[in-house]
Order: C-alpha cells, then sequence, then structure tokens
C-alpha cells in the first residue's frame, strides 16, 4: 500500500521527472483536479492510467472513500494540475490522513512556480517567504503590505491576472519603491518576467494580462524613522499615557500625521 505524490510540469510538458513518469504508468489509479489537464500529460508521454478527479470541492468525500483502498493494498499516485500537491492545491488531507493510518507516502518532487519565479526574479536571498494566494480586497491587502514592510527578505505569491493591476496599485501606494517581479507564464512559450520598482511595474500592468502569475516582492528597504514619524509615536505615547487605548491612540495619530496605524501601534509597545 503507497501513496505517491507527484509534481507534475508547471507549463512545460517535458518538466516531469522520470520518476513521476514510472508512478503514473504503475499506479492504480491516478487522482487529479482536472482529469482532462493530466490526460494531456500522460497522452504527450504515452502513458495509459485510470484517472480520477481529486479536486477542492470533493477533497473530503475521496479521502474517505480512497483510505480503505490504500490500506487494502492499492498504489495510488496523486497529481495537481501543476507543481506539487498540497501546497496551494488539494492533496494535504489526503496525506495527513494516510500517515494517520501507517500508509507510506512518497514525495516525488518536480518543478515548482515558486522557486522558478524567485530565482527568475534575480531577487533570491537566504530565505524566502512564501503567502500562497494573496488576499482579497484592499484593506486585507494593505494590512500585508504593512506587514511586509518590516520583512527583510523577499517573499513569493499567486495572484490571479484579473486582480493584478489592483493588486500592483495597491502595493506601489503602500511602498512605491519596493522591488517586485511579475513572472507570467512561466516555462510556457510566451513567458514573460517584468522587474522594477513597484510604481513602474504598476504602470506596466495596468489592465490584466492574460496566463498564470506569481509574483515575487523584493525585501523590505529598512530606513531610519524621519522626525515626522518620531514626532506621531511621540503623540501616540501621550495619547496613551492619558488614558486612551494604544489601537485608538495609534488610528487617531494615523489619521492626523499620514503614518501607517499599525506600525506607530507595534512601534509604541
Amino acid at each position: 500500500m503507497s501513496l505517491a505524490v507527484c509534481a507534475t510540469p508547471i507549463g512545460n510538458l517535458e518538466d516531469v521527472t522520470l520518476r513521476v513518469l514510472a508512478e503514473l504508468a504503475a499506479a492504480d489509479v491516478v487522482l487529479c483536479e482536472d482529469t482532462r489537464h493530466t490526460r494531456v500529460l500522460l497522452d504527450r508521454h504515452g502513458i495509459e492510467a485510470r484517472l480520477l478527479s481529486y479536486h477542492e470541492h470533493n477533497e473530503a468525500k475521496r479521502t474517505a472513500e480512497l483510505l480503505p483502498r490504500l490500506e487494502a493494498g492499492e498504489r495510488i499516485a496523486l497529481v495537481s494540475d501543476a507543481g506539487l500537491p498540497g501546497v496551494s492545491d488539494p492533496g494535504a488531507r489526503l496525506v495527513r490522513a494516510a500517515l494517520d493510518a501507517g500508509v507510506d507516502v512518497t514525495v516525488l518532487p518536480g518543478a515548482s512556480a515558486v522557486e522558478t519565479a524567485l530565482v527568475a526574479s534575480g531577487l533570491v536571498a537566504d530565505q524566502y517567504r512564501f503567502l500562497g494566494f494573496l488576499p482579497r480586497g484592499d484593506k486585507r491587502l494593505a494590512a500585508l503590505w504593512d506587514e511586509l514592510g518590516a520583512w527583510p527578505w523577499p517573499a513569493v505569491a499567486f495572484e490571479s491576472p484579473q486582480r493584478l493591476p489592483s493588486t500592483l496599485r495597491s502595493l506601489a501606494a503602500a511602498d512605491p519603491e519596493r522591488e517586485v517581479a511579475v513572472c507570467r507564464e512561466l516555462t510556457k512559450r510566451f513567458e514573460e518576467v517584468v522587474r522594477g520598482a513597484a510604481t513602474e511595474v504598476a504602470q506596466r500592468f495596468d489592465a490584466p494580462p492574460k496566463g498564470e502569475i506569481t509574483l515575487v516582492l523584493g525585501p523590505a528597504v529598512r530606513q531610519d524613522r524621519g522626525d515626522g514619524e518620531e514626532r506621531a509615536l511621540a503623540a501616540v505615547t501621550d495619547l496613551v499615557a492619558a488614558g486612551v487605548p494604544r489601537r485608538r491612540a495609534a488610528e487617531i495619530v494615523s489619521s492626523l500625521a499620514g503614518v501607517s496605524r499599525n506600525r506607530l501601534y507595534r512601534q509604541s509597545l
């Protein structure tokens, strides 16, 4: 009995390992997000396999169905439409259930949009942060930019092409000089990597592009606080001393001084 978690190409169908191809050919059943999508990969490499859908809408049901089959000795391979299952794609639930049941789980690595984009961006550092899919809504995005303002390493995220222009405008408003790279259609025929300051890249993508998008943010540039921010921080401290709740004090001073409310709150602690 075994479950093989197989990484599949993020674009170019040649970017699949020999181990993955052998496992897909040997499996009793191959679980996939979209059977039509996976069939294209299998046909390209001459593999016959029994396919079964496994996606976010049936993940819980399928896991309950498949666990007894794994325990009975079936050999099951799990793939997603692109990349490694379980990382921003279905799969983690089945892996956890299999491990809890004592089923052998093997991970077969392969192409990664995260690491491909990070290297292509030119913003590689000793570590990075993976954000998954970016949050929706201006307030949640603004809170994320503020949080990343103290993160001195690159960050990688997925974004839909439809939301990309508004996301870049939000980033440019919060941190106009931050380096950013928009990686579009990685490993495909029309691959494109656009690099530059947030304001420049936002202007480049004033309309939604086509294709899959991976966004890389450069590290935050630490800057000394100016006199205006020092005075704003002092005002927060004075208000707190006068009995005003700290969050409310930060909110009041932020609206008057134009300094980030979250930053004032954290720095006043």
